[in-house]
């Protein structure tokens, strides 16, 4: 195997507070960057995406560990990279050519190589006639070239995006990923390798020889693999592709299990969980949102044959990101109103029924959803049962949880499944008291508590 270009060893960010505690955002990680690769970071909101990438390019120093480039410390090496970035970030008073001079001329570049180098990059992005033109009359994707054309005329060794398409239109987007693959197949560019930080998990395996997915608080790796199973072009709809965005998925959605193996063209099989936890992480999205989802799923399902709904262009039709979709799903999902299959949503009979009923009627399904797939809201209403004053302390159950999850997460766990119980009318909770009561004995229990 060749030397890494870029290496970083155990490299960490942090932030101090007054109180001596810190706020860790990125746990001790080592991650390298080979000649030859495209590298996709995936990973929730909140994991550390954009900070990783900034300390591997060397603007943000690691608060402890050390970032090596060409085996020297990028501090003091000749760092040759360049970033796109996911806002187009040009400047508005300069032209096409102007924009994409900016690098070479902050680098001292004579005029007039600079603007032969210009040109020749404008002509190989495809805005050949553009050079005179302002930022505010192109398009977004003719904006994105522009910001391609001024990473690239610097002729980079690592070439750094940070969700470059995400701002652009589903087409555009698919045209640019195609002619950057084309590029960079060709060796139409310089470049040694590419790093892209992406939310799209199709984007990463149709594009990347290597994928990382971050987990979160503090960010850390949870997998990095070669994508050996595709070669390029890479179809949407073969097994092996489907296959690992499932895998991908999977890996995002679910931190408390630990990743399988990565699916290849020998297993040929779905990937499975190795092992189960004893409490369902419970994805933080509200009864009136999965209700509101399931209604959008059937509308969309019931023009499509197939009866199925891709999530991302599910929230790309709901102008959601898709952190924000997934918590929804996932609890769609774990209360069986819908199936997760290879990256798209299958709605089931309980979920149809759940949409299309009066709301007297959802609260029983949800109820019945609820109490046979959560082991928690199971755990809190026999508690209350088989209590003499069907009252349980809140710190009850926070014990409990405190093993498994971490202190903050312990805490957002029983607030989901406080609001999932009063919807669902299992129980009521007393925030004062932070009690859970049974409803019908809510006033028995307070007397009794006056009288002790």
């Amino acid at each position: 195997m060749s030397e890494p270009i870029i290496r970083a060893q155990k490299v960490e960010k942090f932030y101090s507070q007054p109180s001596e505690n810190r706020i860790q955002v990125i746990s001790p990680t080592d991650l390298s960057i080979f000649p030859g690769e495209i590298v996709a970071l995936l990973g929730p909101s909140g994991s550390g995406k954009s900070t990783l990438l900034r300390m591997l390019a060397g603007l943000s120093p690691p608060s402890a560990g050390q970032v090596f480039w060409h085996g020297k410390p990028i501090a003091s090496a000749k760092v040759n990279v360049a970033i796109v970035f996911q806002s187009f970030a040009l400047f508005p008073w300069l032209t096409v050519q102007e924009n994409v001079e900016a690098p070479l001329k902050a680098r001292g570049m004579a005029h007039q190589e600079r603007r032969q180098r210009s040109l020749k990059i404008l002509d190989t992005v495809g805005l050949d006639g553009f050079e005179a033109a302002y930022p505010k009359e192109l398009s977004g994707g003719m904006r994105q070239r522009v910001g391609f054309a001024r990473a690239l005329v610097v002729e980079p060794e690592v070439l750094f995006m940070d969700e470059p398409f995400s701002a652009l239109d589903v087409l555009t987007a698919e045209n640019l990923r195609s002619e950057l693959l084309e590029l960079w197949q060709k060796k139409t560019i310089p470049t040694q390798a590419i790093f892209l930080v992406t939310h799209n998990i199709e984007e990463a395996v149709l594009l990347a020889d290597r994928i990382i997915v971050l987990g979160r608080n503090p960010g850390h790796v949870r997998t990095d693999f070669k994508v050996t199973a595709l070669p390029h072009p890479r179809d949407r709809k073969s097994q092996p592709f489907t296959q690992l965005v499932d895998y991908i998925y999977k890996v995002l959605t679910r931190p408390d299990v630990a990743p399988a193996a990565v699916p290849t063209l020998e297993t040929g099989r779905r990937i499975r969980d190795q092992r189960l936890m004893r409490y369902e992480m419970l994805p933080h999205a509200r009864p009136g949102g999965i209700a509101g989802l399931l209604e959008l799923v059937i509308d969309l399902t019931d023009k499509d044959t197939s009866g199925r709904a891709d999530i991302y262009r599910l929230a790309d039709e709901l102008a959601f990101e898709i952190d924000d979709l997934l918590p929804i799903v996932d609890a769609a999902a774990l209360l069986g109103f819908l199936r997760v299959e290879e990256g798209d949503v299958v709605i089931t009979p309980e979920g149809r029924e759940y949409a299309n009923s009066e709301i007297l009627r959802q609260k029983e399904l949800f109820r019945e959803a609820a109490t046979q797939h959560v082991l928690l809201l199971r755990q809190i209403t026999r508690a209350l049962d088989n209590k003499n004053d069907h009252t349980v302390p809140e710190a009850f159950f926070l014990d409990m949880l405190d093993e498994q999850f971490s202190e903050d997460e312990t805490q957002r766990q029983l607030e989901t499944a406080i609001n999932w119980g009063r919807y669902a009318e299992l129980f009521d909770f007393d925030a004062a008291r932070r009690r859970f009561i049974l409803p019908e004995t809510e006033e028995s229990a307070t007397s009794v508590e006056e009288t002790e």
